[in-house]
């Protein structure tokens, strides 16, 4: 993957877990052939990391060396990306559900959240890409030409979080998933750095009753409103 000739686009996408904005944003990502940053996943790696060293996540203060050892390589690819820990490849040990737990709770952290601020701004001045997370349009791009807000009711997040659980050989009470979640909700509303909020100036897109291939196509709407496509200007080529 090569760094980007001119001027990089940033679609950032935001919501809470369970709301499908994951799945959106793959498929954005695969249909504009753009790099995804999953920045949920980047703090499950900060967190197997400080997890590693012997740092708990209620931790008090977590020392600045701690996170300043964190040897995270990222390397992108179109709708998706690799991730390392030194040489350890982690993409997929990642995905393990108790390990995000672990980093919902060390994201509330100040600290933490500015420790991979520089990294994620990173990669919108080199790629085009299309960035989810909790925080993406309102902190760490602020000035993505295109925000959406992706969002659920509580019930329908939790069956589709927990058929996800069971389709991994997991099988947790609905009752539990349900009740984890909305507590990960408050642990990202209210959070002193970086709470999770909807961005003035994004697009609301509310997937209760709406399929993948839906969200899809809103979304492309929207785009096409915004900023054209597909770009006469070549930046769309320079994703990869």
């Amino acid at each position: 993957m090569s760094e980007a000739s001119c001027e990089t686009i940033v679609i950032a996408i935001d919501g809470p877990a369970g709301a499908g904005k994951s799945t959106a944003a793959r498929l954005l990502a695969e249909h504009l052939k753009f790099f995804l940053l999953d920045t949920g996943a980047l703090y499950r790696v900060m967190a197997l990391h400080l997890v590693r060293i012997g740092i708990a996540p209620d931790a008090e203060i977590i020392p600045e060396g701690a996170l300043a050892s964190l040897d995270l390589r990222i390397e992108p690819k179109i709708a998706s990306m690799r991730l390392f820990l030194g040489e350890e490849e982690v993409t997929s040990m990642i995905r393990d559900e108790w390990l995000g737990v672990q980093a919902s709770r060390f994201s509330t952290k100040p600290e933490v959240r500015r420790a991979l601020l520089g990294l994620q701004r990173a990669t919108g001045s080199k790629w085009n890409l299309v960035a989810e997370g909790r925080d993406m349009g309102t902190v760490v791009f602020p000035d993505a030409q295109v925000k959406f807000f992706v969002t659920a009711d509580l019930g329908e997040r939790a069956k589709r979080r927990h058929l996800e659980l069971l389709e991994r050989g997991d099988s947790p009470p609905l009752d539990m998933v349900k009740d984890e979640m909305r507590a990960r909700d408050h642990r990202d509303e209210s959070r002193q750095e970086s709470p999770l909020c909807k961005a003035s100036d994004a697009i609301t897109i509310d997937t209760t009753n709406l399929t993948p291939q839906q969200v899809l196509e809103r979304m492309m709407e929207h785009i096409k409103t915004k900023i054209g496509w597909p770009l006469g200007d070549g930046r769309a080529k320079s994703a990869i």
